[in-house]
């Protein structure tokens, strides 16, 4: 992680328009058929934990991941992290930061190791070298979408979805994609939002 120039990133002209706008952040809503995640849930995996992997794995390969605003500075981050929110032992909430690996079971290791560190000591778990895509999952509410609230102190960009949805064999769920307009475009965050989808299709389990 080190500061940039941002005049010197392919983010320079979105720098100067957007870095002081009063509300940068822009949110984007998809509907994805998750029918492939079902099959591996089924086979033992959380819901939560795959499109986690799946939201890391697409983020990891897109170079706008890599820079983020941050107040008058811009960052350059090597590593991408997860971050979910967690319902500890205490019956309050904690957030935990999953480390992105491109191995599913590293990954998986990782999600139930520290989810369940965090779950148990009740409190955060935070990676300070990472750029962190942040994740809320509303599993108990149908739900069409949701926009974050913007603070003006984490620029992150944030994926939030509800229940999963259901029509004979295929599944689906709504997701809300939030994002600092200087970090990315509109474009960059459709082939974002379609390249998910796409590896979502084609993702598949060891066994298969």
């Amino acid at each position: 992680m080190k500061e940039i120039d941002p005049l010197q990133t392919p983010r320079a002209k979105s720098w100067t328009l957007y870095h002081q706008a009063p509300m940068p952040m822009v949110t984007i809503f998809k509907t994805l058929d998750i029918t492939p995640l079902m099959a591996l849930k089924n086979n033992g995996h959380k819901l939560n934990m795959l499109m986690c992997y799946c939201i890391g794995y697409v983020a990891s390969r897109q170079k706008e991941f890599y820079l983020l605003p941050v107040g008058e500075t811009m960052m350059s981050y090597e590593k991408i992290g997860i971050n979910v929110i967690i319902r500890n032992q205490n019956g309050e909430l904690s957030t935990c930061d999953i480390p992105y690996h491109d191995d599913l079971q590293t990954f998986e290791q990782n999600y139930l190791t520290l989810t369940h560190q965090v779950y148990q000591s009740c409190e955060d778990y935070e990676m300070e070298d990472a750029m962190i895509i942040g994740t809320s999952s509303l599993i108990q509410y149908d739900i069409d979408g949701i926009v974050n609230m913007y603070s003006g102190i984490y620029n992150n960009p944030f994926l939030l979805w509800g229940k999963y949805r259901q029509k004979e064999k295929k599944f689906t769920l709504r997701i809300s994609f939030q994002f600092h307009h200087v970090q990315m475009d509109g474009l960059e965050a459709c082939q974002y939002l379609e390249s998910l989808q796409d590896f979502i299709l084609h993702l598949k389990g060891e066994d298969e």
